[in-house]
């Protein structure tokens, strides 16, 4: 059968018979959704094989591939192929596992609910492979076949083997996992060792190139005639063809939203798509954003618009498109709220839920020497907010104040994704965009201009650079960040203490502070909890430290110390020559 989607076109056909044997405990499945999932999570083929030795495996393999199918297309878009797959794989090995252990096989584990699992999920350029077992994967090369994944068994002697990996066997489960770069043309076969173990390469290849129209009656084919030669166990084969990729960007995962009108700029009391404008709220060269209410539930809303300078900037539209597609896929006290679509949308607008405050910069001008317990809170609950993006397997790289709203209960929010990087949504359409700096400079952290992509102790950076201007009034580095050009320039940054001034910083949070900016990603913080901890629990690694070093507290200072010692010095040598 052949599939295709605006850009991914593939071709797949598949045989199973049960041989020789009586039952046919192997199981297999393809799913290829429509858009936007298809583009944001790719075509599933799966392939799993019943031991032997269990009369029950049949079940663990049909359960296996079903829930595959399933639940992968339930995880989050925004979560890449490997993180969706790998937890789906685990829950089911868990459960598998569990259902061996309630029944009347509980100690024996070759007569559990126990399978061999294989599975290849191809999203936009990439073919990505999960293996547990003994299934093999094939790349059809010329008139051979490359073999992709390896048997996990273990060999005793010539006549005896034993799977040394399969799901349900264990609590926990090693997979095997690799992406690969797919071009068309390429062809992919998925085969249980009663087909690979008896029928060659050299028919394999041959029979795919002469059913190249007809995959399904190959699949048979290369079936029956390891059923022919003698094959005794059951017998499974599944061919993927890759007939045609995206083009880098092309990925369909806004449903049609894209092609929306561009709204007009709004004016106060004027209707717009069911809403009635009060009054523009802000206005920047990046958007407008407007006070509105919802005529059909006098809702309070704000409606941002493009900016009208970059409706011409391709690569601006595409991320004003992902501010929200990201909102409605964040669910966090701390994190702004998109409205609920109840109407057919007109115009290419966003629509939140508004909210009566103040943006943390304003609030740091009127509160210019907060007490530590209020940053602490503030810093809380934006950490709580970018857990809930990084989940999501998301990262904000744009945190600072002026996208942080306190509201009149002094809940803090995250405003803005402009800049928002999701993992799932790069990976199904790579943009030469996304390795763009979108970030503030002196918020953004070093490995950014090292070319080296973020992580989320880079929001961790972001976020403890405003928790040091929260607390100083300034910024730990100042303006060095941005004359960072090479890996050096980023060692020479020089860290100012908190406690530098007359503000009564104990040594301990900025021992905290400290490390989460740390130039090295590497040496912060292992995630956002362990450094709000440190902010509330003093770290006796921290308490210990020696005092800073002069040149690093008042480099100035300590230049004009060495300059005056170093010139008394000279002024003694040449009064002890003279004596002379």
């Amino acid at each position: 059968m052949a599939r295709m989607g605006r850009g991914l076109q593939i071709s797949i056909g598949q045989h199973s018979d049960k041989g020789r044997k009586p039952v046919n405990q192997d199981f297999h499945g393809a799913l290829i959704p429509i858009e936007p999932l298809l583009s944001l999570k790719g075509i599933a083929v799966v392939l799993a094989d019943g031991i032997s030795s269990s009369a029950v495996s049949q079940v663990a393999s049909e359960s296996a591939v079903k829930s595959f199918l399933t639940d992968y297309y339930c995880t989050s878009e925004s979560w890449t192929v490997k993180n969706s797959a790998r937890r789906v794989l685990e829950a089911t090995n868990s459960w598998l596992h569990a259902e061996t252990r309630r029944s009347q096989y509980a100690y024996d584990r070759d007569k559990g609910y126990v399978c061999t699992f294989t599975a290849m999920v191809v999203k936009s350029t990439m073919a990505h492979i999960f293996h547990v077992g003994d299934c093999r994967i094939y790349r059809v090369a010329g008139k051979a076949l490359e073999q992709l994944t390896d048997d996990h068994r273990i060999i005793v002697s010539s006549e005896q083997t034993y799977l040394g990996r399969a799901l349900g066997i264990n609590p926990q489960i090693e997979i095997d996992y690799q992406a690969l770069q797919v071009e068309p043309g390429d062809i992919f076969l998925l085969a249980t060792d009663g087909a690979y173990e008896f029928v060659d390469h050299r028919f394999v290849t041959s029979t795919l190139a002469a059913s190249a129209a007809d995959l399904d009656a190959a699949a048979q084919t290369i079936v029956e005639e390891a059923y022919r030669r003698g094959s005794d166990d059951n017998i499974t084969v599944q061919i993927l063809r890759i007939d045609g990729v995206p083009l880098a960007g092309s990925a369909d995962i806004f449903g049609g939203t894209a092609e929306l009108p561009l709204p007009p700029l709004l004016e106060p009391r004027a209707l717009f798509d069911g809403y009635r404008i009060v009054r523009e709220v802000h206005a920047s060269s990046r958007s407008h954003i407007y006070l509105a209410v919802d005529t059909e539930t006098g809702e309070m809303v704000a409606l941002k618009i493009p900016s009208i300078d970059l409706r011409d900037d391709p690569a601006y539209l595409r991320r004003f498109l992902m501010e929200e597609w990201i909102a409605r896929r964040i669910d966090s006290p701390h994190v702004l709220k998109p409205c609920s679509r109840s109407r057919r949308r007109n115009y290419l607008y966003v629509a939140t839920e508004f909210i009566e405050g103040q943006t943390l910069r304003q609030w740091m001008l009127d509160n210019p020497r907060p007490d530590l317990e209020t940053v602490r809170s503030i810093v809380d609950q934006v950490a709580a907010g970018l857990r809930a993006f990084h989940r999501m397997e998301m990262l904000h790289q744009d945190l600072r104040p002026d996208n942080i709203l306190i509201d009149k209960t002094g809940t803090a929010k995250i405003i803005d994704f402009g800049a928002v990087k999701v993992a799932g949504v790069v990976e199904a359409a790579p943009n030469p965009d996304d390795a763009e700096i979108l970030g503030t400079v002196q918020y953004t952290a070093p490995e950014y201009f090292l070319g080296e992509g973020g992580s989320p102790r880079s929001d961790m950076f972001s976020l403890a650079s405003v928790c040091y201007q929260m607390l100083t009034g300034e910024l730990p580095y100042g303006a060095q960040i941005a004359r960072i050009k090479g890996r050096s320039d980023a060692w020479k940054l020089r860290y100012r203490p908190a406690s530098h001034d007359d503000r009564a910083v104990p040594v301990w949070i900025d021992g905290a502070l400290r490390r989460a900016l740390h130039p090295d990603p590497n040496k912060r913080h292992e995630d956002l909890f362990e450094f709000t901890y440190e902010l509330r629990n003093p770290n006796p690694a921290y308490l210990g430290t020696p005092t800073t070093p002069l040149i690093e507290r008042n480099p100035l200072l300590f230049w004009k110390l060495t300059t005056v010692t170093l010139a008394c010095a000279v002024v003694a040598l040449l009064a002890l020559l003279h004596a002379r």
